[in-house]
């Protein structure tokens, strides 16, 4: 079968690398999404152990879809029985681009219809119950080709399950986990993050350090499918744990404000690595390490939503000015979507890398 695997956009060839060490099949990526060949037991794998990825759906197929006739005879020509049991709840969503149909409520409701139409001659009942286990379809219909599937995540694979709430700017789990994979920590040299919120990038950064499987401690919708053997997911925990390391790492996290210092402390509690991270009320504009080598990736606030932009330069300023006191072999990548930040920051990245958080442009400007 094809697991297809969406991503912000930025993040393909990181999501591609995880599903290549976790032995997929014909792993293929593209913009915003990546596909391979896999089986029940890959379903379970990739939810559990991906880090960057956003969900794991199940395609069920493709095909033209230049109109409405066409979008409905190609959804009930698909073995929805096949996956879907008699009172298995259906739900539908998805998207259109550059598409005849491009109404997407009206899309939703001839998949819909054209699903439900095939169940029912399936199960031989005019009416379907709908009050089992969720069965998630989504489609994509792109350039008049339309793509099902069933989505066997559930939640977005960044509700990772240890952050009840946020410090107003919310980084995705997905995202601080590409930014700390990006910087080429494994947990060999001090790691620390200056602008730490709520703690994501240091929590994520304690997870690959100790190899952690970030999804062992959530559920998945598929968990409950009816053609899904537990088995699988408890094979593919097993898996997980057995791969994990157990070491002493020097990760920190600092903020100024005491309040998320706090928070990040009880979300690393929840993460259970908060005895892998030290995190202290500090200010970014006075950070400094004497070790020879480190990896520092932080977010600092950006101005668009936390501080004004004259507020946020002034920042980068006197950021800029600790991180050209650090010794020169640190790796540091700092990601903002401001247009000014190198000239504030006070010199030009060394490389640059294009990311999207949420639907906010960005750049990880990166300082070998």
């Amino acid at each position: 079968m094809t697991l297809t695997v969406p991503c912000l956009f930025g993040l393909e060839a990181l999501v591609a690398d995880e599903m290549r060490r976790l032995g997929l099949r014909d792993v293929r990526a593209e913009n915003g999404r990546v596909h391979c060949d896999g089986t029940l037991a890959d379903i379970a794998r990739l939810n559990i152990n991906l880090r960057c990825g956003a969900r794991v759906l199940l395609e069920l197929g493709s095909f033209p879809a230049p109109d409405f006739e066409s979008l409905f005879q190609g959804v009930a020509a698909l073995p929805w029985e096949d996956y879907i049991p008699k009172d298995g709840e259906f739900p539908v969503k998805g998207w259109s681009l550059n598409s005849t149909l491009h109404s997407v409520p009206a899309c939703q409701a001839i998949v819909k219809k054209a699903s439900a139409k095939r169940l029912g001659s399936a199960y031989g009942c005019e009416t379907l119950p709908e009050t089992g286990s969720r069965y998630q379809i989504q489609f994509a219909i792109v350039k008049d080709v339309a793509t099902l599937y069933l989505d066997t995540s559930g939640e977005g694979l960044y509700k990772r399950g240890y952050r009840a709430r946020n410090m107003g700017a919310p980084l995705k789990e997905t995202l601080a986990a590409a930014l700390v994979t990006l910087s080429r920590y494994r947990g060999k040299d001090p790691f620390c993050d200056p602008f730490c919120g709520s703690g994501t990038i240091p929590i994520e950064a304690a997870l690959i350090a100790k190899n952690r499987a970030p999804g062992l401690d959530r559920s998945f919708s598929a968990q409950r499918w009816k053609n899904m053997d537990a088995k699988l997911w408890m094979d593919a925990a097993d898996e997980a744990m057995d791969k994990e390391f157990h070491g002493t790492y020097d990760i920190w996290g600092g903020d100024i404000d005491p309040a998320a210092v706090e928070l990040a402390k009880h979300n690393a509690a929840l993460a259970g690595v908060e005895d892998c991270i030290r995190f202290e009320v500090a200010d970014a504009g006075q950070f400094h390490r004497d070790s020879e080598y480190g990896q520092l990736v932080t977010n600092p606030p950006y101005g668009e939503r936390l501080l004004e932009k004259k507020e946020a330069e002034a920042l980068y300023r006197v950021f800029g000015a600790a991180m050209a006191k650090m010794p020169p072999k640190w790796r540091i990548l700092v990601l903002s979507s401001h247009t000014e930040f190198e000239r504030c920051f006070g010199r030009p990245a060394g490389k640059k890398r294009k990311l999207y958080n949420g639907m906010l442009k960005c750049d990880v400007f990166m300082y070998p």
